[in-house]
């Protein structure tokens, strides 16, 4: 199982891959997963396989499984990073020995109605094609076998199918205005509208450690603080300095979800001065070209044991860094927005962002150079009306 999403990684508690057999197969015994249910074997004797399921849904194993039940890159409990970040983690694989299924590439059948969740929906699997057989180098790298038969499936993410509402959002700041622009108003849901949003918690209510502790950890449902945008994540984005010839931002991800912490996040942004990032703390940088040689894409992601977990909401439930970046006199400005992001994901989902009239403006200079000049004007008048009487 490869993860070609560059952006997209697999959490905790993992994936979770189901097939329908075409025809009476069974699974004797599995290296580096298990299903998760045996079925009713109970036709066999002695010998019992592993899974009579017609419908069987495989897991990965977790780590530190016994080493004579392991194959190479299995066993890490479901969780695959997103390509950019680290291919290596991308890929698992598990070893099934099937009986029933036929001896020949003639009597062996595809099996049908894949389906992958991880953990949650999302993902749409397509038909299995048959392709050319895997081929397999031997250790000595002097003899090439041949697998029996090979079948692709392909599964594709959809952000609606896994949600129904967005899983963040975005607030935007700057040093030359006061205004802090905040997330939209129930841009991930409404306060009391359990359909939409689920349960939130007031972060000011005596019971809060109680009601945080007694909730179920393995669900996937988001139960976050309450806010006016119900959002599990938010992203600042603060324009910072602005120096000769460079400027500055700094980026606050703020985790408001009390049920998740989140291990191996990314944050994907897009702003045409990309192509000129100077310098990043405390987050590594990946530059993504989606659009060939426009380098306008970047992956941000934490630093392995020091920020590469966002904790649950709480005081601990953020990460931050600054970014520099060197001014292109052609294209800089401050004006209209220019200096915010045209884009951000979380973990590869969208995030909202605020409309792009209520984003911080820049000071009118042109009222302020009427002032002055109007201010020059009258200490004119009062200066001649003063000689004029001397």
């Amino acid at each position: 199982m490869n993860n070609f999403q560059q952006y997209r990684h697999i959490s905790a508690p993992g994936w979770s891959l189901g097939w329908t057999w075409a025809k009476k197969e069974v699974i004797w015994s599995m290296m580096g997963g298990q299903t998760t249910e045996q079925g009713d074997c109970s036709k066999f004797k002695g010998n019992i396989p592993h899974c009579c399921k017609k419908d069987p849904t495989v897991v990965d194993l977790l780590p530190g499984t016994p080493y004579n039940q392991q194959i190479a890159n299995c066993c890490k409990g479901g969780v695959l990073s997103s390509w950019a970040q680290d291919p290596t983690n991308a890929v698992a694989a598990f070893q099934v020995s099937v009986g029933r299924a036929g001896t020949t590439n003639k009597t062996v059948r595809v099996p049908k109605n894949f389906t992958l969740k991880a953990p949650g929906p999302g993902y749409t699997c397509g038909p299995a094609k048959i392709v050319k057989p895997t081929r397999f180098i031997q250790p000595d790298k002097r003899r090439v076998t041949q697998a029996l038969m090979t079948w692709n499936v392909t599964c594709t993410y959809s952000q609606f199918l896994a949600q129904k509402t967005p899983t963040c959002c975005v607030s935007l700041s700057s040093f030359y205005n006061d205004t802090v622009v905040p997330c939209p108003t129930c841009a991930c849901g409404c306060q009391g509208n359990s359909s939409q949003s689920g349960n939130c918690i007031d972060p000011d209510s005596p019971h809060l450690a109680s009601v945080v502790s007694n909730t179920d950890k393995n669900s996937i449902t988001p139960l976050v603080r309450c806010t006016n945008h119900m959002c599990p994540i938010r992203v600042h984005w603060h324009v910072k300095l602005n120096y000769k010839e460079y400027w500055r931002v700094k980026v606050t991800i703020t985790n408001f979800n009390y049920r998740m912490n989140y291990s191996d996040w990314n944050l994907v942004v897009q702003h045409p001065n990309f192509d000129n990032l100077t310098q990043i703390f405390s987050f590594n940088y990946g530059a993504l070209t989606p659009y060939g040689s426009i380098n306008d894409t970047a992956m941000l992601w934490g630093i392995k044991f020091y920020n590469d977990l966002l904790m649950q909401a709480g005081p601990l439930g953020n990460a931050q860094s600054e970014l520099l970046f060197r001014k292109e006199k052609a294209t800089f400005t401050f004006d209209k927005g220019w200096a915010f992001p045209r884009r951000l994901y979380f973990n590869g989902d969208n995030c909202v962002m605020p409309p792009p009239d209520a984003y911080p403006w820049l000071p009118n200079t042109g009222s302020k150079q009427q002032v002055s000049l109007l201010a020059l004007i009258m200490t004119s008048l009062v200066t001649l009306v003063f000689y004029s009487y001397a």
